[in-house]
């Protein structure tokens, strides 16, 4: 399974990206907002920063608006994905976009017959956002497994399930046992995961009898 981060803040892409765990960045326009600044400037660092699939939001609601921004997004790098809402001007942009090998991520996906249309469109993505679902008293998880059986019926859809409104470290592990192609994390999200208690334990403990022996031993080195 791919992980992708979540964000448009520089420090935690390059300190996950250093660590090889990255495969993707997804960012929208609130991420941009967040961080302030001249988002074409975060723009074309991120597209350098990272190698895989990068994808940046259009604005616009409208077809004609849509293409205008996507093909002007995709001049950021061969590695953008133009993020286009599950609309149908949004779909109709998806499948010209496509058609043009401009490869799309269709966002704001909330059922499993929006995901089928997206793919239909020519999604190379398609964003399931889970977390709000869960947050209305839906199953977000069920949505994927739905996503994932009715792609696995049809082996000419080539879209890749990239599951989205991430909130915790167990949804990335359900993810990937239903076999989601992609998961796309908050920056907290994946700090948890690489967290556990008794690992930090173990090493205070392997660190303590450490300095015993070199007590007895000064001259002792790895």
């Amino acid at each position: 399974m791919k992980i992708f981060l979540d964000t448009a803040n520089l420090e935690s892409i390059r300190k996950f990206n250093d660590m090889g765990l990255l495969d993707g960045i997804t960012t929208n326009p609130s991420l941009m907002s967040k961080e302030g600044g001249n988002p074409k400037d975060a723009m074309e660092e991120i597209t350098k920063i990272i190698k895989g699939d990068v994808s940046l939001e259009v604005v616009s609601t409208e077809y004609s608006g849509m293409m205008e921004e996507g093909k002007r997004l995709r001049q950021y790098g061969k590695n953008v994905v133009v993020k286009v809402p599950m609309t149908p001007d949004g779909l109709k942009a998806c499948k010209s976009l496509s058609s043009e090998g401009i490869p799309v991520n269709v966002t704001l996906i909330f059922s499993a017959n929006q995901a089928l249309l997206a793919a239909k469109s020519g999604a190379k993505y398609v964003s399931p956002f889970i977390g709000r679902l869960d947050d209305v008293g839906q199953d977000g998880m069920k949505l994927i497994e739905d996503i994932k059986e009715i792609f696995e019926n049809y082996p000419d859809f080539k879209t890749q399930i990239l599951v989205a409104s991430i909130r915790h470290p167990v949804h990335v592990v359900d993810a990937a046992k239903i076999g989601a192609d992609v998961v796309t994390l908050p920056p907290a999200v994946l700090d948890k995961m690489l967290e556990h208690p008794l690992t930090k334990i173990g090493l205070e403990n392997f660190l303590a009898d450490w300095d015993k022996l070199k007590s007895q031993n000064p001259d002792i080195k790895i």
